[in-house]
């Protein structure tokens, strides 16, 4: 009788580590995917002489924009200097800790950069991601056809597939990630890819 425990125990044990093996491996493949994707939509090219730009926001340390910010706000100038008749949107309000929004951090950094101000439109309201694409939209100029998201490179996936769903057909322009945030960036950006999986099935 208590061999049969012992054997019946043992059975359990084995079935439990093969799910939780089973779980680990189809969980790795899964961010293997997403990873993928996001690689993916980072290494196309980048057209030039877009009609316009949408900068995402990200944080504000009062009123210096964070590095991942700073990234993003480095590579729209460079877009911008080589490509005089594109104009941009910066977009991000004003959150906990923020001084200034993060859309007029945006405006400050691009003008220190030789941005002529006349080229820049304002959305200081939005919150999230899906925000920055919907409130931008609205100030999107009606002769523009080609756009760019401006973000850094983690984020790019997902914000070009809530543009589309939009209705904005866009392409990524990659900044940098910090590399002190490289693992935490990453590792959000997954959860919140599977969130916005999520809601689309829901929705469906």
């Amino acid at each position: 009788m208590l061999n049969e425990r012992k054997m019946k125990r043992g059975k359990t044990l084995k079935r439990a580590m093969k799910l939780v093996v089973m779980s680990v491996v189809i969980l790795l493949g899964y961010f293997g995917f997403l990873h993928m994707k996001i690689q993916e939509s980072i290494h196309q090219q980048v057209p030039e002489n877009a009609d316009y730009l949408i900068i995402l926001g990200a944080r504000v340390k009062g009123s210096v924009p964070s590095l991942s910010l700073q990234y993003r706000i480095d590579k729209a100038a460079e877009y911008l200097t080589a490509n005089k008749h594109t104009v941009v949107i910066v977009s991000g309000g004003k959150g906990p800790g923020e001084d200034i929004s993060e859309a007029k951090a945006m405006q400050q950094g691009l003008i220190a950069q030789g941005i002529e101000e006349a080229r820049i439109m304002m959305e200081d309201k939005s919150t999230t991601t899906h925000e920055n694409i919907v409130f931008s939209k609205e100030l999107i100029p009606d002769t523009a056809a080609s756009g760019l998201i401006v973000s850094n490179d983690f984020h790019i996936y997902r914000a070009v597939e809530i543009a589309r769903k939009e209705g904005l057909d866009m392409k990524g322009m990659p900044a940098k990630t910090p590399k002190v945030s490289l693992v935490k960036s990453y590792s959000r950006e997954y959860l919140a890819i599977t969130k916005y999986y999520l809601t689309e099935l829901i929705e469906r």
